[in-house]
C-alpha cells in the first residue's frame, strides 16, 4: 500500500510528538527519581542525627539516675551521721568533729530530722519554710516521693533531691521536649508524623493539612507503604515511630509534565482549530469566487442562446423541440444563478416542499439513465418551508446524480418526504455500492472525492446549502459496502396545511 504526502506528513507529525512526550515524561522521571533519591539521603542522615541525640538523652538520663542514687546515698550518711551526734554518752571520750562538719558540709541537699518531733532542719532549707506548718507540709511532701530513711532509736531523716538535681531536671526536660519538637519534625521539608508504638495514635504531625489529619488510619497506612517506619527510643518511654512522606516538591514535579503536555496540547489544538478555520475560510472564498465568476461566463452564452430560440422560432422550427430546447435553457439560467447565490446570504420564502419536490424530480426524471427505477413517496398535504428554490434544487439535483453514479445506470431510487417533529424529512435511498466506515466520515469533507476526476465539491456545498443557508441537516441515515445508502434531509417547517 502507497502512502501519499499528507499521509506521510501526518505519520512524522505522530512520529514527532510521541517522541516529544517520551522525552519529556522520561527527563522529568529522570529528575523525579534523582531528587526522591537525595531526599531519602538526607532521610537517612536526619534519622541517624536522631539516634544519636536519642542516645545522648539516654545516657544524660542514666546520668541523672547515678545522682540520684548519690544523693540518696549522701542523705544516708548525713542521718548516721545524726545517730551518732544524738546517741553519744556526753561523758564519753568520743570525737565528733568529723561528724558535724560533715553535716555542717551538706549545702545541697534539704534535710529534715525528726525523733518524735523535729530534731534538725538543714539549712539548705529555705529559709521561708522554716515555720512549724510549713516544715510539717514540706515534711509530708518528701515522704509522698518516698525519701524516707528510718534508723534505730526513733530516728527519721527526710529530704529531697538538691536544688542543683531540680535544676538538671528541668534542663533535661527541656531537652527531650525540644528533641520532639524541634529535632524530631526538622525534616528537610519533608511531611513528618511522629506516632504511638501501636502505629495507631499520632502524636505530633508536620507540613500536614488539616483535613489530611481527619483519617489518621489511613494516612498513617499509605506513609508506611511510601517509606519504612523509623523506630525512636525515647527514656522512660515507650517506643514512638517517626513515619514521612515525600516533599511537595517532588510531588509538583510528578504532576509538571502532564500538566505541561496538557497546556501544549490544548495550545496545539487551539492553533490546529485556528489553522483549519482559516483554511476553510480561504477554501469557501475560493470556492465563492470560482461560483460567481463561473456565473458570470455563462450569462453572456446563456443570453445568446435565448436570443437563438427566438430567431429560430421565426424560422418556424417544430414548436416541441423549441419548447424541449427552452427547458434546458431555464435549467441552464437556474445553474447559474445557484452560482452566483454561492458565498452571500440567499433569499428564503415559504414554499410547498412537496410541490417543489414533484416538479424538481418530473424534470430529472427523464434525464437520468432508463436503467434507473424512480419512486417517489410524498405526503398529500403541502409542508411548508423557508428556502431558496435555486439552492434547494442544488442539493436535489446533487444527491439524485450522486446516487445514478453510485448504481452506475441500473438500480432503484426511493425518495420519501415527510414530516417529523417540526421538521420536513427528506429519504433518498439507493441500492448502489454503499459506502465504507471511513468514506462515511469524510463524504461531506470539501476536496474528498471516490471518483477519479471528481472535485469533491458536490456533498461540501449540498452540506453547506442545508445547514447554513437553510438550518437544517444532513447526514447519512445508514450504508452498507454492496448495499446501497440512504442520505436524511431535515429543514425546519413553517406550517402544515392541507390543501
Amino acid at each position: 500500500m502507497r502512502i501519499n504526502s499528507k499521509q506521510y506528513s501526518r505519520v512524522v507529525l505522530l512520529f514527532g510528538a510521541a517522541t516529544i512526550v517520551a522525552l519529556t515524561l522520561w527527563s522529568s522521571g529522570n529528575i523525579a527519581r534523582t531528587l526522591r533519591e537525595e531526599e531519602q539521603r538526607k532521610v537517612e542522615l536526619w534519622s541517624e542525627a536522631i539516634v544519636q541525640r536519642a542516645q545522648l538523652v539516654r545516657y544524660t538520663e542514666d546520668l541523672f539516675s547515678a545522682l540520684r542514687e548519690e544523693e540518696r546515698e549522701k542523705a544516708d550518711l548525713t542521718g548516721k551521721a545524726y545517730r551518732i551526734i544524738q546517741g553519744a554518752n556526753p561523758g564519753a571520750p568520743i570525737d565528733l568533729t568529723f561528724v558535724t562538719n560533715f553535716i555542717q558540709t551538706n549545702r545541697t541537699i534539704p534535710v529534715l530530722v525528726y525523733k518524735d518531733s523535729l530534731l534538725q532542719a538543714d539549712i539548705n532549707v529555705d529559709p521561708a519554710m522554716r515555720s512549724p506548718a510549713q516544715l510539717d507540709s514540706l515534711r509530708d511532701a518528701m515522704e509522698s516521693r518516698g525519701s524516707v530513711i528510718s534508723f534505730e532509736q526513733g530516728l527519721t531523716l527526710y529530704y529531697d533531691q538538691s536544688n542543683r538535681f531540680r535544676d538538671l531536671q528541668a534542663v533535661m526536660d527541656d531537652i527531650i521536649h525540644s528533641f520532639i519538637s524541634e529535632t524530631v519534625l526538622n525534616s528537610a521539608s519533608i511531611p513528618v508524623l511522629l506516632v504511638d508504638s501501636s502505629l495507631n495514635r499520632i502524636i505530633k504531625a508536620d507540613r500536614f493539612e488539616q483535613h489530611d489529619l481527619i483519617d489518621t488510619a489511613a494516612l498513617i497506612g499509605r506513609l508506611a507503604e511510601v517509606n519504612l517506619p523509623i523506630a525512636l527510643d525515647l527514656p522512660d518511654t515507650e517506643r514512638r515511630w517517626i513515619l514521612y512522606d515525600e516533599s511537595l516538591v517532588l510531588k509538583q514535579l510528578r504532576l509538571f509534565p502532564v500538566v505541561q503536555l496538557l497546556i501544549i496540547g490544548g495550545f496545539l489544538l487551539l492553533a490546529y482549530s485556528a489553522f483549519s478555520a482559516l483554511r476553510r475560510s480561504e477554501q469557501n472564498r475560493v470556492w465563492a469566487g470560482m461560483a460567481k465568476e463561473t456565473a458570470h461566463q455563462l450569462g453572456t452564452p446563456l443570453s445568446a442562446l435565448l436570443a437563438w430560440v427566438e430567431v429560430l422560432r421565426t424560422e418556424g422550427v417544430d414548436e416541441s423541440v423549441l419548447k424541449e430546447l427552452g427547458k434546458d435553457l431555464e435549467r441552464l439560467r437556474t445553474v447559474t444563478d445557484r452560482f452566483s447565490k454561492i458565498g452571500s446570504d440567499p433569499e428564503l420564502a415559504p414554499n410547498d416542499l412537496v410541490a417543489f419536490i414533484g416538479d424538481a424530480m418530473s424534470y430529472l426524471q427523464p434525464r437520468m439513465p432508463k436503467g434507473v427505477h424512480f419512486e417517489v413517496n410524498m405526503p398529500s398535504a403541502p409542508l411548508i418551508t423557508a428556502f431558496n428554490p435555486a439552492l434547494f434544487g442544488w442539493v436535489l439535483e446533487n444527491l439524485t446524480k450522486n446516487a445514478v453514479d453510485a448504481m452506475e445506470g441500473v438500480g432503484h431510487l426511493s425518495l420519501t418526504l415527510f414530516s417529523e417533529n417540526g421538521h420536513a424529512v427528506l429519504d433518498m435511498e439507493d441500492t448502489g455500492k454503499g459506502m465504507s466506515r471511513r468514506v462515511q466520515r469524510q463524504v461531506f469533507d470539501p476536496g474528498f472525492s471516490t471518483k477519479a476526476r471528481g472535485w469533491g465539491l458536490g456533498l461540501s456545498l449540498v452540506r453547506r446549502i442545508v445547514r447554513d443557508y437553510h438550518g437544517g441537516q444532513i447526514l447519512i441515515l445508514k450504508s452498507e459496502e454492496g448495499t446501497g445508502t440512504t442520505f436524511r434531509v431535515s429543514v425546519p417547517l413553517v406550517s402544515e396545511e392541507v390543501v
